[in-house]
């Protein structure tokens, strides 16, 4: 009978696993998005320079390393499980609190799109209301969250579905009707001559820099779906295709729909500040289209109510991963029946719920909120530099574990694509020290010693925890009887 009961229950197992498709939709989920286009469209031809670097100098190195790192320790956790195993428990429970803590405050921003995208559908004098932004703030998280207590099948199905309708479609629709464009004969608003000064930005600019150390950042996030890799079918082949399949229509989509609206849309009427539903307006205006915007943005909210959804149930695996450890108190530790950490999600939605309202409603705070934000992009950059740093570790104190996917070149192979990466993440570290252009600060000196602060504060925070945890704590966590459902 007991073997009867094992073989049907490894059946059940396998059955719930995560199929190619559906892997190559949640990782895409995370990072792929329209959002970004006008960022693209504003540099005009300049955008392939931007993008080359940014894809070959952090893209292809995340993407390498998450795909060697992910089927060489396929574990629950993702970035903790990697930094655990190279530099301990204490740095493992840092990077995956980095991770955590990004997305917590990246969520509000997505949040505050979302409700400006709706709003180009119901009434769009409600684009900079604060009880509007607070409303979708609670409606679509707190609904994306008890979405997520179902667990990663019903997510992930919610995943692709948002990604295919909020994402693919309107991307598709912005890139063909910008080839449309030019083979009708139109002029377009960019020049695609192939010369140096219309290729390559004036580097001495310091908003050039600003402007890369941004696009950069876009294509971050490529681990985070690994920390579902212990769900995967077959992980060791199906991870590394999911990586390379995501990469790609990460990077098509941007190009191509960055040049898309470039070439239609006036140059100076592209605004990072006014955000994709006003480039959309003008674009599809363009093509007497008008009646597609509300449209567009129906299905641009649905797309980022999908992005929310996936972020949500992603880093919060890695600190459940952390429980085991006896890293978090009893009281988070909780799962429910589908393995899920229902205490964990609370606490996070709570957070963001509370960040949500300052940002929606509270005078003046935006400023300030930015420029926190920007805190917790360099946070994140010194996650990836934990990352990278461990993957040329574990190629040292631990060289015989089998990896499916191997960074080709060998050891110096390692140091290469992980040394670009680290130096990457350290560019983006120092420029965040330079206010942005949209933020009228007063003071650069009060501006760099707010982010100074807040870097060196919120990265105390997770060894403070560490610090003070208790032996019982790994003690309940052995003994929670739900522990071995999402071991």
């Amino acid at each position: 009978m007991n073997k009867v009961a094992n073989i049907r229950k490894s059946t059940s197992s396998m059955l719930n696993k995560i199929g190619p498709f559906k892997l190559v939709m949640i990782s895409a989920a995370f990072i792929v998005s329209v959002r970004n286009l006008p960022m693209l469209a504003e540099t005009g031809f300049q955008m392939i320079f931007f993008a080359l670097i940014a894809v070959v100098v952090f893209l292809i190195p995340t993407s390498l390393v998450s795909a060697e790192l992910a089927t060489g320790w396929p574990k629950r956790g993702g970035i903790y499980a990697w930094v655990k195993e190279a530099f301990g428990d204490r740095w493992g429970f840092s990077a995956i609190w980095l991770q955590w803590i990004q997305m917590v405050f990246g969520m509000v921003t997505v949040l505050a799109f979302i409700a400006g995208s709706l709003a180009y559908v119901f009434a769009p004098a409600l684009r900079d209301n604060g009880l509007w932004i607070l409303a979708v703030v609670l409606a679509v998280y707190w609904g994306a969250t008890l979405v997520n207590f179902r667990g990663l099948k019903l997510s992930g199905l919610i995943s692709t579905v948002c990604l295919i309708v909020g994402v693919l479609i309107p991307a598709a629709l912005i890139i063909i009707l910008g080839l449309i464009y030019i083979l009708e004969g139109n002029p377009s608003h960019i020049s695609f001559t192939f010369t140096a000064k219309n290729l390559i930005p004036k580097l001495s600019d310091i908003g050039n820099i600003t402007l890369l150390a941004g696009i950069i950042f876009i294509f971050s996030g490529m681990e985070v779906s690994a920390s579902h890799a212990k769900e995967v079918k077959n992980p060791q082949r199906n991870y590394p295709l999911a990586i390379l399949i995501t990469a790609i229509l990460m990077v098509v989509i941007n190009i191509l729909g960055g040049l898309s609206i470039a070439v239609v849309v006036p140059h100076q009427q592209i605004s990072l500040t006014a955000g994709i539903m006003e480039a959309f307006r003008i674009f599809f205006t363009k093509f007497n289209l008008s009646w597609l915007i509300p449209i567009l943005g129906l299905l641009t909210g649905v797309g980022a109510i999908g992005q929310v959804s996936t972020w949500i149930l992603g880093p919060i695996k890695g600190l459940l991963a952390t429980a085991d450890n006896g890293d978090l108190p009893p009281a988070l530790q909780k799962v429910n029946k589908d393995g899920v950490p229902t205490t964990l999600l609370i606490i996070q939605a709570s957070l963001v719920t509370f960040f949500g309202l300052l940002f929606a409603i509270v005078p003046g705070v935006n400023a300030a909120f930015i420029m926190l934000l920007n805190v917790l992009i360099m946070l994140y950059v010194l996650m990836y530099i934990m990352m990278f740093s461990s993957a040329i570790r574990l190629r040292y104190s631990e060289p015989d574990v089998s990896r499916a996917y191997k960074i080709p070149g060998a050891k110096a192979g390692m140091w290469v694509i992980s040394t670009v990466g680290i130096l990457a993440s350290l560019f983006v570290l120092f420029i965040g020290f330079f206010p942005p252009s949209q933020l009228k600060i007063e003071s650069v000196l009060f501006y760099r010693m707010f982010i100074g602060t807040s870097l060196i504060l919120m990265s105390v925070i997770p060894f403070i925890i560490y610090h003070f945890r208790k032996p019982s704590w790994k003690v309940e966590a052995k003994m929670h009887p739900k522990r071995k459902r999402v071991a």
